[in-house]
C-alpha cells in the first residue's frame, strides 16, 4: 500500500492519548492509531450519507410499492 507522509502539529494532551493507544492496543506506530481514527471519522461521514439519503422519498417509488401488488401476488 501506497503511503504519503505528512506533518501534523497536535496538542500534547492529543499526543500523550495517541501514545497511551498506540501501548495500549500494541499498535506499531503513532501512524496506526491515527489511521484508525481517520477510518472511523470516515465511517461515521458515510452513515451520515446514507441516514440522509434513506430518508428522501421518491415519489415513483412510492407509487409502485404502494399499486396493491404484493409478493404473494406473484
Amino acid at each position: 500500500m501506497y503511503a504519503e507522509k505528512l506533518s501534523v502539529s497536535l496538542s500534547a494532551g492529543l499526543v500523550g492519548f495517541i501514545e497511551q493507544y498506540r501501548t495500549t492496543y500494541a499498535l506499531k506506530s503513532r501512524s496506526q492509531v491515527i489511521g484508525a481514527a481517520l477510518e472511523l471519522l470516515r465511517q461515521r461521514e458515510l452513515e451520515t450519507a446514507y441516514l440522509a439519503a434513506s430518508q428522501e422519498v421518491d415519489a415513483d417509488w412510492e407509487q409502485t410499492t404502494a399499486d396493491g401488488l404484493n409478493h404473494e401476488t406473484w
